[in-house]
């Protein structure tokens, strides 16, 4: 059994960075009475991992064929592991937010190294059952996150579910540093540093002004600062990497439509099927006032039906076309979407059900196709980067998602309840607290608007995700050649089915 002891160690470091994805979801209601936060900070608590981690995905794959692999996984673990014990510690909002991007610092070295050093330590049959395995763990923590942030939320504190990273660390790293062995790529050339630093200026000023929109207004001297920003930084980082000799993303591959929609498909899938999902939390959890273990086993019907069906799907569908695969599995996530926009004032949890199920589905027959289609689309030197960049446009339509279906779940409800003093409070998840403190002839008037508010601000926002699926399909079916047939997954691009990372 000791030849599986590497397997282990990388299981248990990228098992931590990909639960930490989903595992606040059902904790946002308390930080949010806790710290105190609004749903400006909420967002962001649930965004800067995702955009950190895409952000510096591509650069710390460059970084660790040059300095070494196993190095750079086991730093990327201590500073995952003390940046979570930083968010555990927060006083505030705006050091938790910072302890996250700090985080996803952590979790883009680990990530951007576990397929390299698992093909390191295996060979032959070893390799594939390895890959196998290490997928099947991944896939099943986007499925244990919310359950697991529901069971410390609950019974201990929020606070916990960071906490919880600090003895699984230890003991991994501990593992990996005697069991993994170190690689390098001979012929890795500098760091693209400004293409790195470009990249993320760009992606985290976007994102700030879409958040920043909603607060302060569209046509804001901020906000528009924040949108110059990101376009110049785009710029600039078309044309530092047009330049360089070694680019963190070979523009010339944009040239290819296939590639092109592959990627886009990445973005949208992942916004489509998870961006929202924060957002139903605190309906679930401040409107109907389930605890949250309950939030997260509402939840959980989308990620075990992507779990169920990956597998399956990968065998029956192997021979079909990704285009169609992909394009089939974005209808059903827009299909599963739009049935979960019909939420009434008197909903309860069920009316979820059926639209989960059907975009679990759907992300479990297209998601693990992605990067092998990416791959059959690009010559084999540009392999490592074309899943990489995969990669970071899935999170990068995950960080996107949250910040526009922010935007339209908080204005909804605040044009639902037109003069309340209290919505923002309401729609960052303490509506019960609102109601509380409310004189009891009023009460039921208000605890009626609120329920109607939250359905109809949730209606809005899973009609826009249904519809963008929608329109991913048909932008995946028409820049994804019919020929560009993706390879059977090979241990190397196999990918967790259900993982948003």
């Amino acid at each position: 059994m000791r030849k599986w002891l590497p397997l282990l160690a990388i299981s248990l470091g990228t098992f931590m960075l990909l639960v930490d994805v989903t595992i606040v979801t059902v904790a946002l209601p308390d930080m949010a009475r806790d710290l105190p936060a609004s749903l400006s900070d909420l967002q962001w608590v649930m965004d800067i991992y995702a955009l950190t981690l895409a952000a510096l995905l591509l650069g710390s794959g460059s970084l660790a064929d040059r300095v070494g692999r196993k190095r750079i996984y086991l730093v990327g673990m201590v500073v995952f592991a003390l940046a979570s014990l930083a968010c555990a510690l927060a006083p505030g909002a705006g050091l938790l937010i910072a302890a996250r991007a700090v985080q996803g610092i952590g979790a883009a070295a680990m990530f951007a190294t576990t397929l390299a050093l698992l093909g390191a330590a295996y060979h032959g049959p070893d390799r594939a059952v390895a890959f196998g395995i290490w997928g099947a763990i991944n896939g099943a923590a986007s499925a244990i996150g919310p359950i697991l942030g529901g069971l410390l939320t609950e019974h201990l504190s929020w606070r916990w579910i960071f906490l919880i990273n600090l003895p699984v660390s230890v003991v991994a790293v501990a593992l990996a540093g005697r069991v993994l062995t170190e690689s390098r790529d001979p012929r890795a050339g500098r760091i693209d540093l400004p293409g790195m630093v470009s990249f993320g200026v760009a992606a985290g000023a976007l994102t700030w002004a879409l958040i920043r929109g909603a607060d302060a207004g569209w046509t804001a001297g901020s906000t528009l600062t924040l949108f110059v920003v990101s376009a110049v930084a785009l710029v600039a980082f078309v044309v530092l990497e047009s330049r360089t000799g070694r680019p963190m993303l070979d523009l010339a591959l944009l040239r290819n439509p296939s590639f092109v929609g592959i990627m886009l498909a990445g973005a949208v899938l992942t916004a489509a099927a998870f961006a929202y999902l924060g957002y139903t939390s605190l309906w679930l959890q401040s409107v109907l006032a389930f605890g949250p273990v309950g939030a997260g086993l509402a939840l959980l019907p989308l990620a075990v039906a992507a779990f169920v069906v990956a597998g399956p799907a990968g065998k029956l569908l192997a021979n079909v076309p990704p285009r169609i695969t992909i394009c089939a599995g974005l209808v059903l996530v827009g299909a599963g979407d739009l049935a979960e926009s019909f939420l009434g004032a008197d909903s309860g949890r069920w009316a979820l059900l059926p639209g989960l199920v059907i975009a679990g589905i759907g992300v479990g027959i297209s998601l693990p196709t992605l990067s092998s289609a990416a791959l059959a689309t690009v010559p084999p030197a540009r392999a490592g980067m074309a899943s990489g960049a995969v990669s970071t446009f899935r999170q990068l339509g995950f960080a996107f998602g949250i910040a526009i279906f922010g935007v339209l779940f908080s204005t909804r409800i605040e044009d639902r309840l037109p003069g309340n003093p209290a919505a923002g409070a309401i729609s960052s998840g303490q509506a019960q607290a609102i109601l509380a403190q409310t004189p009891p002839p009023a009460r039921a008037g208000l605890s009626d608007q609120i329920h109607a508010a939250f359905a109809s601000g949730l209606n809005l926002t899973t009609t826009i995700a249904g519809l963008l699926a929608l329109a991913g399909a048909v932008l995946t079916f028409a820049l994804v050649r019919q020929s560009a047939t993706a390879h059977p997954q090979t241990p190397t691009t196999a990918e967790p089915a259900t993982a948003t990372t």
